[in-house]
Order: C-alpha cells, then sequence, then structure tokens
C-alpha cells in the first residue's frame, strides 16, 4: 500500500498545539513509512476564517522542522489544495446523491430547526434532526422550490443499521445510525459541510490513512456512510488521545494555565526541536525510557501501536525543562541570538545593541545558561544585573542581622583594593575576608548576595560580581550601608 497522509487544519487562528501534534504524527509516519505527507486547507467556514491564518500556520510548521510534498503552496497532482477551490467537485457529488436518492432538499429554517431541537431537549431526547423535509413528496419540493425557498441538501442516514470500524488506535469503535439523524452535507449557500467535504477530499487525494484527534470519532461515522454511499473504499484511521489540562479535562483554548500556540512558543524563545520533542511524547511513547529524541531518532521509532488510549496531560514543566536541556546544547552564539530581542524588548539593551552591550549581553547568557528554560526568561533572571530590585522579605531578615554590617564592610574593604576583578580574584577576596572576620558560608555570602543582587539565590557569586563590575558592586554596598555613614577605606 502507498502510504499517504495529510494535515488538514482550518484558517481559523494560530497553530494550536493539538493541531501541531497532529501534524506531527502524520509526518513521522509518513517519513518512517516512505510515504507522502500532504498538507490542505480546510476553508469552507467562512464565517470563522481569519485574514492570514494560512500563512502563519504554514510559518509555524516550517518552523517545527516539517515539510510536506503536496500543498497549496507547493502543488501536486491531487490539487487544488483548499476546500474553497474544489466546489465544482463536491457539487456534483451532492447532486449524484440526490439524484440515487441517497440525500434530500431540506427546506427548514433555523428558527424551525431550532423548535425541533428545543422540543427533543423538553422530551429529554438527544436532539437530532427529525426527518421532516426527509418524508416530503416530490409535489411538495416542487412547490418549496418554486417559491425560491433556500435549502440544505440532507444526507439520507439508513435507519437500524451499525456503522463499525477498525481504528488503529482504539480497536472497533460502533455506531447506531439511528443515533446520527439526517445530517447536512451541502448548506444553502452551497457550501459543503466539514464531514462531506473531508470524505470527498481524503478519496480524492487517495489518502490512506487519517491521523487525528479523538474529538473526531464521532465524526468519522458520518464520513463512513459517504464513503459508502458513494462507493469510495475506506481509508485506515487512527484517532489520537485528547489533549488534557493538569486537572485531566479536555484543554480549551481559552485555558490560560497553558501557553497553546506554537507562535508563542517561538516568540518566548522556546527551541523548535523541544517543542517537537514534547508533542512527540504527548499521547506516544519511544521504546525504553528515552526522553529525549531528535527528530531523525522519532522517525525511526514512531508506530501508531505505541500511542496510548488515554488523555495525555499537558505539562508545562516538563517542556520547560525539556527546552532548557536543548538550550544548554545551543552553541554560545546562537543562544545569544535567541536572547537578544528579549534583551532588547525589556530595556536591558539599546536597539541596535553598542559592542558593550553586547559584550554584556554573551555574559549574562553564559551566566545564566545553566538555568535558562526559555530565550524570554533572561530578561527576567538578569534585570537585577541593570537595576537593584528591593529584597523580598527572606533577603530584609538577612540584611538586618547584625553579623550582615561586618560582612559588608570587610568585603567592601577588600575589593576596593583588588588587584584582579575577576572570578578567581574576588573569590580569593572573600577567603581573606573569612579569615579577618570569622564569618562562613551564609553569614558570609548572603548578606553580600542580598545587597547586591536584591535576591536570595542565583549562580555562583563572584561570577556575578563579576559581571556587575567593581563600580557597581561598591555602589551597591554603599547603598546597603547608607549614605550617611562612611565605608571602611573612603575618605
Amino acid at each position: 500500500m502507498r502510504i499517504r497522509v495529510r494535515y488538514a487544519p482550518s484558517p481559523t487562528g494560530h497553530l494550536h498545539i493539538g493541531g501541531a501534534r497532529t501534524a506531527l504524527f502524520n509526518w513521522l509516519f509518513a517519513r518512517q513509512k516512505g510515504g507522502q505527507m500532504v498538507l490542505r486547507i480546510e476553508d469552507t467556514d467562512r464565517s470563522r476564517e481569519v485574514a492570514g491564518a494560512e500563512e502563519k500556520m504554514v510559518d509555524a510548521l516550517r518552523w517545527l522542522g516539517l515539510d510536506w510534498d503536496e500543498g497549496p503552496d507547493i502543488g501536486g497532482k491531487f490539487g487544488p489544495y483548499r476546500s474553497m477551490e474544489r466546489l465544482d467537485l463536491y457539487r456534483s457529488l451532492a447532486n449524484r446523491l440526490l439524484e440515487e436518492g441517497r440525500a434530500y432538499p431540506c427546506y427548514c429554517t433555523p428558527e424551525e430547526l431550532e423548535a425541533q431541537r428545543e422540543e427533543m431537549r423538553r422530551r429529554g431526547v438527544m436532539p437530532r434532526y427529525s426527518g421532516r423535509c426527509r418524508h416530503l413528496t416530490a409535489a411538495e419540493r416542487r412547490r418549496l422550490a418554486a417559491e425560491g425557498r433556500p435549502f440544505t441538501v440532507r444526507f439520507r442516514v439508513p435507519e437500524g443499521q451499525t456503522v463499525s470500524f477498525e481504528d488503529l488506535v482504539h480497536g472497533t469503535v460502533s455506531f447506531e445510525t439511528d443515533g446520527i439523524g439526517d445530517f447536512v452535507i451541502v448548506k444553502s449557500d452551497g457550501i459543503p459541510t466539514y464531514n462531506f467535504a473531508v470524505a470527498v477530499d481524503d478519496h480524492s487525494m487517495q489518502i490512506s490513512h487519517v491521523i487525528r484527534g479523538e474529538e473526531h470519532l464521532s465524526n468519522t461515522a458520518i464520513q463512513l456512510l459517504v464513503y459508502d454511499a458513494l462507493g469510495f473504499p475506506t481509508p485506515g484511521f487512527a484517532h489520537v488521545p485528547l489533549i488534557l489540562n493538569e486537572s485531566g479535562k479536555k484543554l480549551s483554548k481559552r485555558d490560560e494555565s497553558v501557553v497553546q500556540f506554537v507562535e508563542q512558543y517561538r516568540d518566548l524563545g522556546y527551541v523548535p526541536e523541544a517543542v517537537v520533542n514534547y508533542l512527540a511524547l504527548l499521547g506516544w511513547s519511544p521504546v525504553g525510557e528515552r526522553e529525549f529524541l531528535s527528530l531523525e531518532e522519532l522517525v525511526q521509532e514512531f508506530s501508531l501501536d505505541r500511542v496510548g488510549k488515554s488523555g495525555a496531560v499537558f505539562d508545562p514543566v516538563k517542556l520547560r525543562w525539556l527546552n532548557a536541556h536543548y538550550l544548554r546544547g545551543r552553541p554560545d552564539e546562537e543562544l545569544l541570538k535567541l536572547c537578544l530581542p528579549h534583551l532588547v524588548a525589556a530595556g536591558l539593551l539599546a536597539e541596535p545593541p553598542s559592542a558593550e552591550d553586547l559584550e554584556w549581553a554573551r555574559r549574562a547568557v553564559e551566566l545564566y545558561r545553566d538555568q535558562l528554560e526559555y530565550a524570554a526568561q533572561l530578561p527576567e533572571l538578569a534585570g537585577w544585573l541593570k537595576s537593584l530590585p528591593d529584597p523580598d522579605p527572606e533577603g530584609e531578615r538577612i540584611l538586618e542581622d547584625p553579623s550582615a554590617r561586618k560582612a559588608a564592610d570587610a568585603f567592601y574593604q577588600e575589593i576596593s583594593a583588588l588587584s584582579q576583578w575577576t572570578p578567581d580574584g574576588i573569590h580569593a577576596a572573600f577567603k581573606r575576608v573569612q579569615k579577618t572576620t570569622g564569618l562562613r558560608g551564609r553569614q558570609l555570602f548572603m548578606p553580600i548576595r542580598v545587597a547586591v543582587t536584591g535576591r536570595t539565590h542565583g549562580p555562583e557569586l563572584p561570577k556575578v560580581l563579576n559581571l556587575l563590575g567593581r563600580e557597581v558592586v561598591l555602589g551597591r554596598l554603599r547603598e546597603y550601608a547608607g549614605r550617611s555613614r562612611t565605608l571602611p577605606g573612603e575618605n
């Protein structure tokens, strides 16, 4: 069998992490099987279409490192690859179903349909189309058509049947047709509905496997009815598990606890390798206990039989951990390039940065390389290097300890005369202060750290002080001691 898969988003917004995972799973399956990946834009929902959304989604997919063999941007022999450019095909097949009696025109108005649904809800019945226009006589249809009444085209769902299929993730899945109701395949404006268009397109583009989210399971029954009515062979189906929030509920686009769009991760300074690595682990697991997998390794190992059935919880902490790993592996200049826009945006560097700014940024990146989880975090981590923040309550208690002033005074005197302002030279100065004051450990280092950085935790203190520079360190120690008194070494 020739493997052909597709990713078919609607241009209604940014690329969501759920959509990105679907695209990734399709891409991995195609590349591992030596098959083809198709990008198709399902743009029939004109009311929700967002200008520029298609271009942004394409950019986000390419940022992730995904490509495709056919699509609206590169063409292919099964095109066109936008649904609205395929209306003639949908219309001809809908007319065929009408002629064969497998579909019929429905003249019910939106108000009448809502009244039908409300009556069913009142009776405690699951709302679905009542079948009112299904039983119109030919004469009644001619009369309504002569009146110019707008109509939709509804599929005539066979009664008393079971629709079953073998899902490559969930196994046997069955639906009773009596619970489906006659569904619309062409709207009153002549545009096909999703379930009709997707079945037609998947067949005409010779898609062999449909890999998509579990939320589409119920749609599959409807699409299988269309396949059967048109005499089309069916593709294989694999419905991957839902992505859940940390409460175990389906992740909603309105859930503010999670950054949900690929473009946002790119703008925050995540790297594509980390995002791809994490998305692959959402519902799929490799053999063994490996956590870090490159795109090439994922292609080698991916298989649908290791996709789970239960929902996959999106864990932002794990994604940040993965991203931190990949950031640490970045060359210095690449990491600097990732961080520079965020330092400029935070006002820590000029635009464009001067040579002095760039040197400062290099040292800041070096200082926080092991702590950085994503590039936009650096201004928050390193902002105190430019402007001393007020200490938190714990820091205030440290500075109020009587030994804190003793440590600061002795250290001020020691570094005022320091000949080598280097991490090693500063470390040696701390050693001498230990001898002269008898202060050690937290009693010595914490007051200096809080007085100079405003924080109780951070990278190695000699490296921090070296990056700040002697004059800034002396100035901040003077500020701590108070402008009204003279520190040792001053006249």
